[in-house]
């Protein structure tokens, strides 16, 4: 008996440009899952469902919408602490080839483009920008021209690429996700750590590597990752320990030490607040929710 992510096939021939769900549902119990296709999920009244992408696991508010591009990126809804007595779920999948990379690299397609490598980690956008795409999702929903639809679809992810603020959900390390195109600099010095994230990283030997003073450099990873470098290492760290303890049977002091940390009460501490739950309650989380095949 091996436990086993769901590998989800989504109702789309191959005929099909995508396939839209709308449900009225009072739970949710579909278990953990990922699928090859894309996805764009919608729920409406759905305020305390707990929310898993990845490593990433929240409660959701009453708005909730998530674009997810990672064939791997395991993901599930649950009941968590909803008690919303009639949830909407409008659910929107499509083949990674309705967009192939020749119309990806057009200059029109520039954001749609980022923003699908980005959602390799899934993505979550923001109620502002939820409200300005509602009525855009309700008329795809209850479209029944299918071209109609398509376009529409299209105008959706056109608007959805151009919100300044949605949130990137599984680490890198977790999600198997490619990096987005970077300056070769913080290419360099991110292969580097993902090859040596178990060891001691300094910010002098790094700062090195790419020939800028450590006050400089660190500046300069700052501004083109959105981190300081130490919560990168730690963000890397975290990614491998979340992985090893859903894939594996090692002990949480083993995988500590596997992955760069070097005492178990800072790994303990530094997780929680990162996950919102220890280690051990993570594991928990997710070996009830895999499938058993």
């Amino acid at each position: 008996m091996n436990l086993n992510i769901l590998n989800e096939i989504p109702p789309l021939s191959d005929k099909d440009c995508f396939h839209v769900v709308e449900r009225y549902k009072t739970e949710f119990t579909y278990p953990l899952h990922q699928h090859r296709e894309y996805e764009i999920n919608f729920i409406e009244h759905g305020k305390g469902l707990k929310r898993t992408v990845g490593d990433n696991i929240q409660y959701t508010g009453d708005y909730d919408l998530i674009l997810i591009s990672g064939e791997r990126l395991e993901h599930v809804w649950e009941q968590g602490d909803c008690t919303s007595p009639m949830i909407r779920e409008i659910t929107i999948q499509f083949s990674p080839d309705l967009l192939p990379t020749c119309l990806l690299e057009k200059n029109q397609f520039n954001t749609i483009r980022k923003m699908l490598v980005k959602a390799e980690h899934g993505v979550a956008f923001q109620l502002n920008t939820i409200m300005r795409v509602y009525n855009l999702i309700d008329t795809i929903a209850k479209e029944e021209k299918e071209f109609e639809q398509f376009l529409r679809l299209l105008k959706l992810l056109h608007k959805l690429s151009l919100a300044q603020n949605s949130i990137s959900l599984a680490s890198s390390s977790f999600a198997h996700a490619e990096r987005n195109t970077e300056s070769r600099r913080v290419c360099k010095v991110k292969d580097f750590i993902n090859q040596n994230y178990t060891k001691e990283l300094s910010l002098n030997k790094l700062s090195q590597m790419v020939g800028m003073s450590p006050v400089a450099f660190s500046r300069f990873f700052k501004l083109r990752t959105g981190k300081t470098l130490s919560n990168y290492i730690i963000d890397i760290r975290l990614g491998y320990a979340s992985r090893m303890l859903v894939d594996s049977n090692k002990t949480i002091s083993e995988i500590c030490f596997e992955c760069g940390f070097n005492n178990l009460s800072n790994f303990n501490r530094i997780f929680k607040k990162k996950k919102n739950m220890t280690p051990k309650l993570f594991r928990a989380h997710y070996r009830k929710n895999k499938s058993t095949i």
